[in-house]
């Protein structure tokens, strides 16, 4: 590093914190009260086969940093690095002997384009974990590739280097996986039958049964419905039967939330008459593209209603054009890194269920979005008056310290932070959740302090802010 530099970078302890000397002061002081805080970790895509098998070890650095995290290897593709040379597996039927299955060979690719990272959230993450679980302190690089994974590879062969150790190490308190609605649920299973204690959730995703059903496999998912449920679906009434006895084997099972994922918030409240129809002609592979829009949308307000039912936690995700690549999906299959953002309208698009649910006393509904310019416009007027809603964390592309401080400056005035829900990690790089969570815990400090020394809150106020951001917030929010 040139040494004319080096006296600018703040101290390790100080990282990610902005303005001048006392703000940082005051931020390293909160941030103090809150970094051995438990993690709550309600939103994520761990695969929970890692916690089933008590003696499960990753295979390797690329296994545990490269292979399942999309915001690593769509970095490397949007560069011209296939998938199949960083070891992505590829759909049933595919060619996956073009896969790369060398792990050095993928990890070597992988410090060949490291430089990609710099200045991305992910470059963040990835040096302050190879930093905090492995030791790892010197920047990586082509010439060092093979020494750090050797280093890593020593660690991950340790007889308490263990998903559940992790979890321990980690200090989770509670982490929730995402499932579909058909799923067995049988590695959440083998965990409550085992003797550890990790508390580990599914979490309800009816996606693959709800949307498309204008598309081929959605028949094939209303199959597995049938199978799982043991409901004979004949029609609409029967199809509601299932889901709400799917949703009450996920509260048996542990589950305290729901997940909808659609390209935008559109509800609509159907006849029991037109919902009937649609269902029939998706039954016989006749429903129309504008069938699928009404049905999801419907749809999202019966989920609405269940939850008001039930009690699970609704969490909409929209925003995100799945899967644009269509040549990668057809190849590669579902969330390579593709997922993009559109415009939404909240307002409107909202207005029906909330016409029907907005006070009601049991539905808690938190809005995630990627359209980031309806922070302000609309997510914050709407969560500050309608008791129902909450505002998730930035999500995705905004999981960042920009995506994070422009959370802070658009929703928190109008919102407060109590219409909000602290923090999720949504992901399924399981070593990452402890730099996420610690990343925004820093951002939050940072945005108090700033507050502080505006005279805006005073010190009592800052100390339990900082605490509801970090921890109490995503807890009480999600029932946890």
């Amino acid at each position: 590093m040139n040494s004319s530099l080096r006296d600018y970078m703040p101290d390790r302890a100080d990282r990610y914190f902005s303005g001048g000397s006392g703000q940082r002061s005051v931020a390293r002081a909160l941030f103090e009260t809150v970094a051995g805080l438990p993690l709550i970790c309600p939103h994520g895509h761990v695969d929970p086969l890692l916690f089933a098998d008590a003696a499960y070890h990753f295979e390797s650095p690329a296994e545990l940093f490269l292979i399942p995290d999309h915001y690593v290897f769509r970095m490397l593709y949007s560069q011209g690095v296939p998938l199949e040379a960083q070891g992505v597996p590829m759909n049933e039927g595919e060619d996956n002997a073009a896969v790369e299955s060398d792990h050095r060979k993928i990890w070597q690719t992988f410090a060949e384009n490291y430089h990609l990272f710099q200045g991305t959230p992910t470059g963040l993450w990835l040096r302050d974990e190879l930093h905090d679980l492995f030791g790892v302190t010197e920047k990586l690089t082509p010439a060092n590739a093979q020494t750090v994974y050797d280093t890593i590879s020593e660690r991950l062969a340790a007889p308490d280097f263990t998903p559940r150790n992790l979890y321990e190490q980690f200090r989770v308190e509670a982490l929730t996986t995402t499932d579909a609605a058909t799923d067995t649920l049988e590695h959440h299973r083998a965990i409550r039958e085992s003797d550890w204690d990790g508390r580990i959730y599914p979490t309800f995703r009816p996606d693959k049964v709800v949307n498309g059903i204008d598309q081929p496999q959605w028949n094939e998912q209303i199959g597995l419905l049938r199978a799982v449920s043991g409901v004979d679906i004949v029609d609409y009434p029967s199809y509601i039967s299932a889901l709400e006895q799917r949703r009450d084997f996920f509260r048996a099972m542990g589950a305290t939330a729901t997940d909808h994922a659609a390209e935008t918030p559109f509800t609509v409240l159907l006849s029991p008459y037109e919902a009937e129809a649609i269902f029939q002609r998706g039954l016989a592979g006749g429903a129309s593209a504008g069938d699928a829009r009404l049905f999801t949308a419907h749809m999202l307000v019966e989920m609405a209603r269940m939850s008001g039912e039930d009690g699970l936690v609704m969490q909409l995700h929209t925003g995100s054009v799945r899967n644009h690549n269509s040549a990668l999906f057809r190849r590669f299959g579902a969330d390579k890194g593709a997922d993009i953002p559109h415009r939404l309208d909240f307002t409107h698009n909202l207005k029906p269920l909330l016409d029907r649910f907005g006070a009601h006393p049991s539905l808690r509904l938190v809005l995630f979005t990627l359209d980031e310019s309806t922070s302000a416009r609309e997510l914050a007027p709407l969560a500050g008056h309608y008791p129902v809603l909450r505002i998730g964390p930035p999500w995705w592309f905004y999981d960042s310290i920009n995506g994070m401080r422009n959370f802070f400056a658009q929703v928190m005035e109008t919102a407060g932070i109590y219409n909000t829900v602290g923090f999720n990690d949504d992901t399924r790089a399981f070593a990452s959740i402890p730099t996420r969570h610690e990343l925004w815990r820093r951002i939050a400090c940072d945005w108090l302090a700033s507050l502080l020394v505006e005279g805006q809150i005073d010190d009592e106020d800052a100390f339990a802010m900082a605490h509801a951001l970090s921890y109490g917030l995503a807890k009480e929010t999600y029932r946890l």
